[in-house]
């Protein structure tokens, strides 16, 4: 071997897998590694420590090896200042820029440890100034990027933290617990993010509750409507058709045409939403409609009565759409956003797209619980990088009412 760097990595090392999981990487890349130090935490809230050299044949295979060591959260024994280079137009980042995982991270500048604002998977970081004189550093996306801005390139001067799981931690959002089963007990676990959700109210956090239109068909709806009124809800983010068919079902008793009591198909059932969305529009948008009445219960209803936020996100398949729909696809991407990273636990039910695209915007550090029918749809979202969640494969009309019951009860 003809190159090497050295690398630590501290916290609960052994516990949450991260020092395995770099052994794993350099041999796997085609290095190899020796431990010069080796410190093990003997307490439960005792961090561990560990120095390690990495070989490699060349330089052109050390880096990879670097890069992904450092996203796993080590970081460079000889810490140097972040590489800032400006960005040579509007929309466009310097080459060799750093892409965000949705862990914390600091970069370092002048010697420095700078904390980075609003982490998110797939950004670029950008160091600016305050008017005071201190040095801010957070992230942005790419369609964001202004000519000038000074981005952070390479993987020198960063600083990721990836969530850790200390020993003796317990609840269902202990780190690498999560995972996607259908054997799960529900009802212990549903108790538990009841708890959580309660416990995340108390705090003063907010809950976001990211939805799709099988919440409405599956009977869920009341449920979720409950939970906006008593103030367990903060904000929904959903698409045109779920609020199409919440509403429709206030105006109509009928879901996509089918009546949610009987599961009948009522006579020209098929029309009722189209029916809606025309009607909604004639009135000027969810909120006057709401005021006419001619929108009495439902989850859009409680949104607008008890001042919780909402954002629908349209798409290619819309019908109408309504016209509080955000049919910009980046003004949505924008809007998400925010709502993301105002989340301090986020309810993700039965919404593939919404919850991965909900998913890309959020820090590690947010909760997070995913339910689906599909166990796709939950392994998707894992995969995507949101490790902190907890999945649950099952009927999204069972889990809403039960977990409604356990909060109102």
């Amino acid at each position: 071997m003809s190159t090497s760097e050295v690398v630590e990595l501290e916290g609960h090392i052994i516990d949450s897998g991260l020092m395995e999981r770099a052994f794993t990487v350099v041999m796997d890349m085609g290095g190899e590694f020796e431990v010069e130090e080796f410190d093990v935490g003997k307490h439960s809230d005792e961090a561990s420590y560990c120095r390690l050299r990495v070989f490699a044949p060349d330089e052109a295979t050390l880096h990879p090896i670097l890069h992904e060591l450092h996203q796993s959260g080590a970081t460079l024994a000889a810490a140097t200042d972040a590489t800032l280079e400006p960005a040579p137009g509007d929309r466009v980042v310097p080459d060799g820029f750093y892409s965000t995982t949705n862990h914390p991270t600091d970069v370092r500048v002048d010697g420095e440890w700078v904390p980075v604002g609003g982490i998110e998977m797939d950004c670029a970081i950008v160091v600016s100034e305050a008017e005071d004189g201190s040095v801010r550093a957070r992230t942005k996306v790419l369609n964001a990027i202004e000519a000038g801005d000074r981005v952070v390139t390479g993987d020198a001067g960063i600083r990721v933290k990836p969530p850790e799981r200390p020993r003796g931690s317990s609840g269902p959002f202990g780190f690498m617990r999560g995972g996607v089963s259908a054997e799960r007990p529900s009802e212990s676990l549903i108790r538990r993010i009841a708890e959580s959700v309660a416990e995340t109210k108390a705090e003063g956090g907010d809950v976001l509750v990211v939805a799709g239109p099988a919440v409405i068909h599956s009977g869920a709806g009341p449920a979720l409507a409950h939970l906006v009124r008593e103030g367990y809800v903060d904000a929904v983010s959903a698409g045109n058709g779920f609020a199409v068919h919440d509403m429709e079902r206030s105006m109509y008793g009928t879901s996509l045409g089918m009546d949610v009591e009987t599961m009948e198909h009522p006579r020209k059932g098929h029309k009722h939403h189209i029916y809606t969305i025309s009607q909604v529009a004639r009135a000027g948008g969810i909120e006057a409609a709401v005021e006419e009445g001619l929108v009495g219960e439902g989850v859009m209803y409680e949104c607008v009565t008890n001042d919780r936020e909402f954002v629908l996100a349209g798409s290619i398949r819309d019908d109408g759409p309504l016209p509080d729909t955000i049919t910009d696809a980046v003004e949505a991407q924008d809007a998400i956003r925010k709502q993301a990273h105002e989340a301090d636990l986020v309810l993700m039910l039965s919404s593939l797209l919404h919850s991965v695209a909900v998913g890309n915007c959020l820090p590690s550090t947010t909760k997070v619980v995913c339910v689906d029918i599909n166990p796709a749809t939950v392994t998707q979202l894992l995969d995507r990088g949101s490790a902190q969640a907890v999945g649950m494969v099952t009927d999204v009309g069972m889990f809403v009412p039960a977990l409604a019951a356990e909060l109102l009860e």
